[in-house]
């Protein structure tokens, strides 16, 4: 599943970039036999090349394994099988923030996961 993730999101980095997968390979330090693999679905990455093919596209690591901006039929498509889903009314979403801003999402965060705890507690009785 992860993977699936992961390429998806070289792919689109590579498309955003306007950047060959051959370039990529070269600047990640891998074969591009190895990251043609990759992108086929026939590879398994360490984390090390992982970690290399993220600064290759001076990109966050976790920004790679991130699935928030795909949705949940696309996820489920990747992964095979129905996703748990949040309480009707909540989303899980993913975004580059200004510092203040993810102050901002973090006290949102801390204040919707304590909702949804007392949720699941009720739910449970």
């Amino acid at each position: 599943m992860y993977n699936l993730i992961l390429i998806t999101n070289i792919l689109r980095i590579l498309d955003e970039k306007d950047m060959t997968k051959s370039v990529l390979a070269e600047k990640a330090g891998v074969s591009i036999s190895f990251f043609t693999d990759l992108t086929n679905d026939k590879a398994n990455p360490s984390l090390r090349i992982v970690e290399a093919i993220a600064d290759a596209l001076e990109t966050p690591l976790p920004m790679l394994l991130d699935s928030s901006d795909m949705d949940a039929s696309d996820l489920e498509a990747l992964t095979n099988r129905k996703l748990s889903c949040l309480p009707k009314g909540f989303v899980w979403k993913g975004a580059v923030l200004s510092e203040f801003e993810a102050y901002q999402v973090e006290q949102w965060d801390k204040k919707n996961r304590e909702i949804l705890s007392k949720e699941v507690k009720r739910n449970k009785k």
